[in-house]
């Protein structure tokens, strides 16, 4: 279990919760991803997963057919400021995100005016995005647990069913205080988050952490690689924002590895073989048993009654010549 540097003491026990001897004590909030109507198999994003495993590729009845997703790990879900960041594979084209595959199992934001070719992910895909429509939600906490100001409130960004479990974890660990998300439309002309405020990107982009706070001015410039501006020291060394950060970069629901036998699996097809190994042994065991009888009759016949099994073959031989051939 690795440790990121920036760790606040406030939020140690996500780190001992997201370890492997505590996940599953918990009923994990889980969603679906279906990609073909041809059967009912789905894969499963995973809140606290660590991801990993194979990626496969879209079905051809899909829209995104052919697109490689899944596979990518939780330590590769973070990504920087600039939209279409955080892919562990696929991103060869930094000037889009257009054609891209999906390696947490889910899509990237999208941005008005068509930014870098997100309205491929439009709203008008809302109805099959992995994890419903997206949503934002104000972040804010009170002087009671950190020193903050009335100003700092950051904003969560991304799809609805990642969005709510995720919200509980905020209000558990960073005493977020609690509100409903609404629906994200960055084309409106009053919204509150804006491409410029992001400060940080998460799973391919997918989700995002914003600061009306801060003003990204190479947000747009998207063939700049990497460059952004600093954050201000309000957002850069606030306890408060470190905890959000942490708590999404744990938390985040990703793609899971593809099933795979358990060992509880392993042990009932060992358990399940059993009756059927023992049955193939006395089946055996019968067969050997029954040819032994016919050889031990036959050679009884012979020993009690030889001139009766002479007259016997020699009948045959008269009768069935052929089976003196070689």
């Amino acid at each position: 279990m690795i440790l990121l540097p920036n760790i606040s003491f406030g939020v140690l026990p996500l780190y001992f919760l997201a370890s492997a001897s505590f996940t599953y004590a918990f009923s994990r909030p889980q969603i679906r991803v279906t990609t073909t109507l041809a059967d009912f198999n789905a894969r499963i994003m995973d809140q606290w997963g660590n991801g990993g495993g194979k990626f496969v590729q879209i079905s051809k009845d899909h829209p995104f057919q052919g697109r490689a997703f899944g596979g990518a790990k939780r330590k590769e879900i973070r990504g920087s400021r600039v939209f279409g960041s955080g892919y562990p594979y696929g991103s060869g084209n930094h000037s889009t995100v257009a054609r891209r595959p999906f390696p947490f199992g889910t899509w990237p934001l999208w941005w008005n005016e068509d930014f870098m070719g997100s309205s491929e992910y439009g709203p008008h895909m809302d109805t099959i995005r992995p994890g419903g429509l997206i949503v934002s939600v104000p972040l804010r906490t009170t002087r009671e647990h950190f020193n903050v100001t009335d100003e700092e409130v950051y904003y969560a960004i991304g799809d609805r069913e990642s969005m709510l479990p995720l919200l509980i974890s905020y209000v558990t660990w960073c005493h977020v205080i609690p509100a409903w998300p609404s629906k994200f439309d960055p084309t409106l002309l009053n919204s509150t988050v804006k491409l410029e405020n992001v400060i940080q990107y998460f799973r391919a982009s997918s989700f995002a952490l914003a600061s009306p706070a801060y003003n990204n001015t190479f947000a747009r410039q998207s063939k700049t690689e990497g460059a952004s501006s600093p954050l201000p020291d309000l957002i850069e060394y606030s306890p408060f924002q470190r905890c959000v950060d942490d708590v999404t970069y744990h938390a985040l629901a990703i793609m899971n590895k593809p099933p795979g036998r358990t060992p509880l699996d392993r042990f009932l097809m060992i358990l399940m073989s059993v009756p059927f190994l023992i049955g193939c042994a006395v089946l055996a065991f019968l067969v050997w048993m029954a040819k032994g009888i016919s050889e031990l009759r036959l050679w009884v016949w012979e020993y009690l009654f030889p001139e009766r099994m002479d007259r016997i073959r020699a009948a045959r031989q008269g009768q069935f010549p052929y089976e003196n051939y070689p």
